[in-house]
């Protein structure tokens, strides 16, 4: 995330959350596009990892913070005296850094992919050249290759401290998580309360389709961890009170209050008043919203406490006022533009949207589940219904082109956004992923050293 949000206004009543999602809803012709994503910084002499305030001579996530912010004119998003990240108060879109100095980009919301692939070439084109100043590189995949969590750096975000004492008590692998991981992620609009649950449940259904085709984290620590999504793996015991695949999405009923009731049973983590980050972690929301948080005795709820709240929930599709896809790892530039392109396809066009329903709508929660589960280490080869994913895919994919071939969005070349699909043809078409041919190089020419992988996966 970006920041946190700022809102004071005051909130009472259940009914006054769900009014907050239905308060997402906008016609189709407003949809938009925002992508996110996140990339390791490494030193270029050493392929160590960055600190916030660098290494002499060279400079740390700071001083490329620093570089950025005058290269881009962008307002600085501070966490008292740190600098944390930048904010595009003209068009929207941020840069942020998540704890372990993974750097993201929240990109502005655009209203096609070609803008989405052009947005990630301008700000990788900024970013690399503050990084290559300070000595700097970056590499693009779902978990670092290769340090512990004693040797990978700490930001200094109020937030994180709160849940880096929380996570150990919680789950097995939430620290690995917040430090050690990159995720690329797509977020799209709906257009009413209907058209959020049908947008959900398919994207719930298809995310571990898309964890399996955007799978790149097969090393930890120098060596192959067993798995082609070892990212996708740990958010299995993160923290399964707020992450997973959502069951009671399916059921009858679904809407805004069943979210709503979903939310406020996730235990919080803080309350921000002012600059400051108040530890309420395993408290519940509902006390704050009657005013009787025992560490905030009297405060009451605002809409920034539920907006913040919200983002601190983690499942595999997770609702705002737009829906925001969870299950990839970050990639190559083609690979986290097909993407977007990929679930804009699917829920974009209203017939797709029809058709994807048609291929999972008969697959129970223990089938998706269980698929889920198999993703992490099988990919492509895990099935549902009697069916691999690979196979699965060239339907969904098939779709997701024609969708974007009715949404007619052209480039200046006359392409509709649908070639921005055919890094996920070619992954169909051999099985293959992003992980399968880094642990083929591992194997092979890089002679069982993940070190290669900084320079190969480099963005």
């Amino acid at each position: 995330m970006a920041r946190d949000v700022t809102d004071l206004t005051p909130i009472a009543s259940r009914d006054e959350l769900v009014a907050w999602f239905e308060a997402g809803s906008k016609p189709a012709s407003q949809f938009r596009i925002g992508t996110e994503h996140e990339k390791i910084p490494f030193y270029l002499s050493d392929f160590t990892p960055v600190p916030y305030e660098g290494r002499r001579p060279q400079g740390g996530i700071r001083a490329l913070l620093e570089a950025m912010r005058e290269m881009t004119g962008w307002s600085p998003i501070m966490d008292g005296e740190a600098l944390i990240g930048l904010f595009d108060e003209k068009i929207g879109g941020a840069i942020s850094l998540e704890p372990g100095g993974q750097f993201e980009l929240s990109g502005a919301p655009l209203e096609n992919i070609h803008q989405t692939r052009e947005e990630f070439d301008a700000h990788l084109k900024i970013a690399n050249a503050a990084a290559v100043q300070n000595g700097i590189g970056f590499a693009s995949l779902g978990m670092s290759p290769l340090w512990t969590l004693a040797q990978t750096p700490v930001m200094p975000k109020s937030r994180y401290k709160i849940m880096t004492a929380y996570m150990p008590k919680v789950g097995t692998r939430g620290l690995d998580m917040m430090y050690r991981t990159c995720t690329v992620q797509v977020n799209l609009d709906f257009a009413s309360e209907a058209d959020m649950v049908k947008k959900l449940r398919v994207s719930l259904a298809l995310q571990p389709l898309a964890t399996a085709l955007f799978a790149n984290s097969p090393f930890t620590e120098g060596k192959l961890n067993g798995r082609l999504s070892e990212r996708s793996e740990i958010w299995r015991d993160t923290d399964n009170h707020r992450a997973g695949m959502l069951p009671f999405a399916f059921e009858d009923g679904m809407g805004f209050e069943r979210y709503v009731d979903y939310a406020l049973q996730v235990p919080m983590y803080f309350v921000k008043r002012g600059d400051t980050y108040h530890d309420v972690a395993g408290a519940d929301f509902r006390a704050l919203l009657d005013g009787k948080l025992p560490q905030l005795p009297g405060e009451r709820a605002t809409l920034s406490d539920w907006a913040n709240h919200l983002s601190t929930i983690f499942p595999e599709v997770r609702l705002k006022r737009f829906l925001e896809m969870r299950g990839a790892d970050a990639g190559s530039v083609e690979h986290m533009t097909a993407l977007s392109a990929f679930f804009v396809g699917l829920l974009y066009d209203s017939s797709t949207l029809d058709a994807a329903w048609d291929v999972v709508k008969s697959w129970s929660a223990q089938e998706r589940q269980a698929l889920r589960d198999a993703v992490p280490a099988q990919g492509l080869a895990a099935q549902i219904g009697g069916r691999s994913l690979q196979e699965i895919g060239r339907e969904i994919v098939g779709l997701s082109r024609a969708g974007l071939a009715r949404r007619a969005r052209q480039d200046a070349q006359g392409r509709d956004e649908a070639h921005h699909l055919a890094i996920l043809d070619a992954r169909l078409d051999s099985g293959k992923v992003a992980a399968d041919a880094l642990i083929a190089k591992y194997q092979g020419e890089w002679n069982g050293s993940v070190m290669p992988s900084f320079t190969a996966c480099r963005i």
